[in-house]
């Protein structure tokens, strides 16, 4: 049996992970699930399941967590160690879906048992790419990207030289706001924002997705997954989310990854890997389709493009100072405090104040580097937030 774990089980990739697990229950060994703050899932897998360790990562829930589960045999826990803790238990293969930076420090530990991480967590790669690169080295361990962009590129590459690559494609659906003026998109609410026209996700992601600043971190894993220049990666939009990437070869050939928008394709090709397992997605039926349709993405009424280019260039620790201030920009937009084009102007503001700050930016890799650079990313997010909205004299 392959023993599992996933790390953000309650969420939308871990539970299309455990729908995939749940067909074929006697391959699989769940060794530990772990979520938020949704206890009845959390505990209602983790029984159905028979996991060894469910972790919530709020430490006031843990009470309501050992409720759930007893009589069950499944060990409780809660807060951060927990949740290393669940991440040190050796598996074979773990799924790291937990949300923003908070994902990182369990993905490494994963890492370390020498297994193969399948790595939702966009952010990892965004705020330390050398180090989780290096760490998988280390350990002989193997990362397989579940971004349906990454998942298709990884897909297309197969058999083949990376020597002969000359570009990497990746698409974006445009979001709900693809055809919007910039004067509408200054008054854009959160429930519009988090309407996707294709992907069912979880709000922060669709909301990104809104943005492009999702793709803007995709643009940045790309870099750091395949090893690609910047300056070979590229972006268009794609409303029909049918064609996730295109690899383009040195001989003028584009090779196309073209499916259904599943999250349980880019999933089930990491859990099988290197098999290919019959999979419950739809069949495309592309007569029924008709057409395929791209543009160039705006960067003028999505400017998130543009500061992962700047960010790739800077290089350094920038992208967990980007990722970080993208974080709290999308807090402060979903807490009322900015508007929908402020979450650029935020990032934007922050990464002009710390950059100066070289001995920030270029410290090095390890967790505690990445995480001071996050919080005074942070931090600075907020004040320049607060003075956003002071009053101006």
């Amino acid at each position: 049996m392959t023993r599992i774990t996933v790390l953000g089980a309650t969420g939308s990739i871990g539970q299309n992970t455990l729908d995939l697990v749940a067909r074929d229950p006697a391959r699989f060994d769940v060794v530990a699930l772990t979520g938020g703050r949704n206890i009845a899932q959390l505990a209602s897998d983790a029984r159905k399941f028979r996991a060894q360790l469910a972790v919530t990562a709020h430490d006031d829930l843990l009470d309501d967590l050992r409720a759930a589960l007893a009589g069950s045999g499944v060990e409780a826990a809660a807060g951060q160690a927990a949740l290393i803790d669940a991440a040190s238990r050796p598996a074979d293969w773990t799924m790291s879906a937990i949300v923003g930076a908070a994902g990182l420090a369990p993905g490494l530990k994963a890492l370390e048992q020498g297994g193969t991480l399948a790595l939702a967590n966009k952010e990892s790669l965004v705020t330390a790419g050398p180090l989780v690169i290096e760490t998988a080295r280390k350990h002989g361990a193997r990362i397989m990207p579940v971004d349906s962009e990454h998942s298709a590129v990884f897909q297309a590459l197969v058999g083949e030289d990376m020597a002969a690559v000359e570009r990497i494609i990746i698409t974006a659906s445009g979001g709900p706001f693809r055809d919007w003026p910039r004067s509408r998109l200054a008054t854009a609410t959160v429930a519009q924002a988090s309407a996707h026209p294709n992907w069912a996700m979880g709000q922060r992601i669709t909301i990104d997705s809104a943005s492009l600043f999702n793709k803007a971190l995709e643009v940045i894993e790309t870099k750091e997954f395949f090893g690609i220049s910047p300056q070979d990666i590229e972006v268009l939009v794609h409303p029909e989310s049918l064609v996730h990437a295109l690899v383009g070869f040195r001989d003028g050939a584009l090779m196309a990854h073209i499916g259904p928008h599943d999250m349980r394709h880019a999933i089930g090709y990491a859990l099988n890997w290197p098999d290919r397992a019959a999979l419950p997605v739809a069949r495309l039926d592309l007569a029924q389709v008709g057409s395929l349709t791209f543009e160039a993405p705006d960067h003028a009424r999505f400017p998130a493009l543009r500061l992962a280019g700047e960010v790739m260039a800077r290089g350094g620790l920038a992208g967990a100072v980007f990722n970080a201030a993208k974080e709290r920009a999308l807090d402060g937009f979903l807490e009322g405090r900015i508007g929908f084009l402020q979450m650029a102007n935020t990032v934007e503001e922050v990464l002009s104040r710390i950059y100066p700050d070289n001995g920030l930016i270029d410290a090095g890799f390890s967790l505690d580097t990445v995480a001071r650079a996050d919080h005074v990313a942070r931090v600075t997010a907020d004040q320049v937030m607060m003075d956003a909205a002071a009053p101006h004299s």
